[in-house]
């Protein structure tokens, strides 16, 4: 149904004049041609939630479109195949709305308009009042068992209620969230695939399934059946959890406190007791000389998170029916999946790292030299994967676990956004993996704390840089000793197994490995000052003999 951007240049600037009523201006084919080549590829690269920056975008298509309606408001839903230079495509999903008053054009303008001689303006419909209120309503009026090609469903928990208000969440890259009568949230999946979306799968299995209290709770969603009969998720609502931010910014407030104390307590970086790495450790066991520094309170937070991220994998691996859920083994063919991911992913960041060694300097620059000289030690560490040695279970695991996915609200946490990770595919994103996996994320969330919190107060340290990563690397430590004896304990106390010592230490070693690596790519790419985090990570994997 769509056109290439060679055939666009017949087509007149705007206002585009057109003699279709609105109700039928996408069976149009001259305003198809003009709106998909000659309008959106300029609107589209310029959202947030674009994800194909980096590649030179080719032509769109029009791969479905539906209409979102009720009681004569009528949005077409869109849902986009934008192809690329590169040979690979990507699809989103774009609601449209005509609006005849140009104040509902301020926000979400794509182009302006005339249909049979009514002038006007289409936009982005998310930025309309009247299709979030139609969107809440579908969903409250949903009904069991819907067979048409736009279905809404709604929890046996939604309370009947009217629509009050709504509002844009915040900033957002990859979606689109809406606060309605500040009690749900209903976050419309931009970038989409032709499959269940895991954070509506997740989502309502641990919430309305498992009765999981520390995550949004599932109230509703809206999906579409494609040509082919595949569900797409195009939208997804949860009760809204009044927080105090996320536990990224909670934590680099904290590790500011802790820095201050190395000068405030007069602290001798060389004289702190050390520990090692992956080790456990109950509070009791922290030596006092690290809780003097640090507080008490800190270790107290991180296990309670250890806790609610035991809680949640040890729900995720209790169903023994639905088969997207039921636990699994290590076997062979994980084995090839993975050793195959790994090695491409590891030799793009290879690439990567070579042809951007001039941007790097100082420390940063050392270890991008040395992660090139031990290129052939990281590889080996992938490929020696063996599953024969593993006992322990696979399960559908969070897939992208790190602070900024969780929110702080009093003394507890909340686990959000189960989409997984964002350059995966959505199969691979599906694929059951060592719940440590989700641990190692969360790990590497606390190094990354670490170094933040250095890179953005050093002035105010009055210590060297290296002084302050001695330090760093040695409260790392701490941190997750901490966290593991929270995690550990609750996970065996219910029987998912996670595997003895020896099969932890290798299976976090190499999550770690991975998720350092993962990380690499993208600070080489934004911030390249900034990849001394995951380049110090790897070192300390590949230097841990243990």
């Amino acid at each position: 149904m769509g056109s290439k951007k060679s055939e666009s240049t017949k087509v007149v600037r705007a206002p585009y004049d057109f003699r279709s009523n609105w109700e039928e201006l996408i069976e149009d084919k001259d305003f198809l041609k003009a709106f998909l080549s000659d309008v959106l590829e300029k609107y589209i690269i310029a959202q947030r939630w674009y994800g194909g920056k980096s590649s030179k975008l080719k032509y769109i298509e029009l791969a479905e479109y539906f209409k979102i309606q009720q009681s004569g408001e009528v949005y077409y839903g869109l849902i986009l195949e934008v192809n690329f230079y590169e040979a690979f495509f990507q699809h989103y999903f774009l609601p449209i709305a005509f609006v005849t008053d140009p104040q509902y054009a301020e926000k979400g303008r794509i182009l302006e308009i005339s249909l049979n001689g009514e002038k006007g303006f289409i936009v982005d419909a998310v930025n309309l009042e009247g299709f979030r209120r139609v969107v809440f309503q579908r969903i409250q009026s949903a009904v069991p068992f819907d067979t048409t090609k736009v279905q809404y469903h709604k929890s046996e928990y939604l309370d009947s209620e009217e629509y009050e208000s709504s509002r844009f969440m915040g900033l957002e890259q990859s979606n689109t969230s809406i606060v309605i009568n500040d009690k749900y949230v209903i976050k419309f999946f931009r970038r989409i695939y032709a499959s269940k979306n895991p954070d509506y799968e997740l989502s309502r299995f641990l919430s309305e399934k498992r009765g999981f209290k520390n995550t949004p709770a599932y109230r509703g969603s809206m999906s579409v059946k494609d040509m082919e009969n595949v569900n797409i998720t195009i939208a997804l609502m949860q009760e809204l959890i009044p927080n105090q931010g996320d536990a990224w910014e909670y934590m680099l407030e904290e590790l500011h406190k802790v820095f201050l104390n190395l000068e405030y307590k007069g602290i001798d970086i060389d004289k702190l007791p050390k520990t090692s790495m992956f080790n456990r450790l109950a509070i009791r066991d922290v030596p006092p000389e690290i809780i003097d520094w640090a507080g008490l309170n800190l270790f107290q937070k991180l296990r309670k998170l250890g806790l609610r991220t035991a809680e949640m994998h040890v729900l995720l691996g209790s169903e023994f029916e639905d088969m997207a859920f039921t636990p699994t083994h290590y076997n062979g063919d994980y084995e090839v999946w993975l050793k195959n991911r790994m090695l491409y992913q590891f030799q793009n960041r290879l690439n990567i790292v070579e042809n951007n060694l001039h941007k790097l300097e100082g420390l940063t620059l050392e270890r991008a030299q040395e992660f090139l000289e031990r290129k052939n030690e990281v590889r080996k560490r992938f490929v020696d994967f063996n599953w024969t040695r593993l006992k322990g279970e696979r399960i559908r695991i969070h897939g992208d676990y790190h602070l900024g996915q969780v929110l702080v609200k009093d003394d507890d946490f909340y686990i959000l956004d189960f989409e997984g990770e964002p350059e995966s595919t959505i199969r691979d994103r599906k694929v059951k993996q060592p719940p440590l996996k989700d641990v190692a994320g969360m790990f590497r969330s606390f190094h990354y704390a670490i170094y933040a919190t250095i890179f953005s107060h050093q002035s105010e340290y009055p210590y060297t840089q290296e002084s302050l990563f001695k330090a760093g690397e040695l409260l790392y430590q701490y941190m997750i000793a901490v966290f593991s004896d929270s995690y550990i304990d609750y996970v065996r106390s219910k029987n998912l197994s996670i595997g003895y010592l020896g099969e932890r230490t290798y299976v976090l070693k190499y999550c770690l490995l991975e998720k350092a690596v993962y990380e690499l790519g993208y600070e080489m790419n934004s911030r390249p000052l900034w990849a001394v985090i995951p380049l110090e990570g790897i070192m300390s994997i590949l230097n841990d003999s243990k």
